[in-house]
């Protein structure tokens, strides 16, 4: 299993407020708003671990639930927060963990505080998908890799709630170039709709205006006027023209290039954790 997002060591010196509590912007720097920092409470991890158990029979290592465990553990130890605390927001919208299914497995995405608040995206290959062929690095089974269009409706179901912003357009766009090989945004595209919602968005008076990410990948592989198997450096390009377009030059957590990312990963492999 393989987790998509960054995230800083809990142990880094760096990971730490003025206080010296670990916040969650230290832990996961896709973290948005007041939550990024707030400090990782205790009882935020139990109910992180809680879900990841229901979902995959146990926590997962490395993953978000542990590294919240970390964090909280020294934020408990130093006496930044109580043993029986929640944060505020974790307590009130909870913690969440969907799946998208895609050819050969699942996308698993882990929210914290509502949807909006993606700390964590794995791929997790069915265990029984076949392999082909002989050598390493085969994908699943032939005609069941995943396309550029199903890893970009896999990015609208797991990020779909979020407003499109300039990097997510540039990420459609580099997607959609690498999908049909044309240079140029087809005029009503997807590329073309992704630019238009993110000038909307700017302009927006409020989020309940804007146009999000699940608005317009929804219906993605029809809307591709042609479609391709994701492979690695297609998750590159895409990649580079989301994180460019970001002001902290990070990828968004169950975003397009992650969602490609993912994808490539699981055409890349055969019915193994990665």
């Amino acid at each position: 299993m393989s987790q998509g997002q960054p995230r800083r060591p809990a142990s880094s010196e760096q990971a730490q407020g003025e206080d010296g509590a670990i916040r969650y912007g230290d832990v996961f720097p896709a973290v948005r708003g007041g939550l990024a920092k707030k400090p990782v409470a205790p009882q935020d991890a139990a109910t992180m671990q809680s879900a990841e158990t229901l979902m995959f029979g146990e926590t997962v290592k490395g993953g978000p639930a542990a590294a919240m465990q970390s964090a909280s553990m020294r934020n408990e130890r130093m006496g930044a927060v109580a043993h029986d605390q929640a944060t505020d927001a974790t307590a009130e919208q909870g913690v969440s963990v969907s799946e998208t299914r895609v050819p050969g497995g699942r996308i698993v995405t882990e929210f914290v505080a509502g949807a909006g608040q993606a700390v964590g995206q794995y791929l997790a290959p069915d265990d029984d998908a076949p392999a082909v062929g002989g050598g390493g690095g085969a994908g699943v089974a032939d005609g069941t890799k995943i396309t550029i269009g199903e890893a970009l409706e896999a990015a609208g179901y797991a990020a779909g709630s979020r407003p499109v912003e300039l990097s997510d357009a540039a990420a459609i766009q580099a997607a959609e170039v690498r999908a049909t090989g044309l240079d140029a945004n087809i005029p009503g595209g997807l590329a073309a709709e992704a630019q238009s919602a993110a000038d909307s968005n700017a302009l927006a008076a409020s989020d309940e205006d804007k146009t999000t990410l699940g608005d317009v990948l929804s219906d993605a592989t029809r809307l591709l006027v042609a479609d391709k198997e994701v492979e690695v450096d297609d998750a590159a390009r895409v990649a580079m023209a989301e994180t460019r377009n970001k002001e902290d030059g990070t990828a968004r957590p169950g975003g397009v290039a992650a969602s490609m990312a993912t994808a490539a990963r699981i055409n890349s492999h055969s019915g193994t954790r990665i």
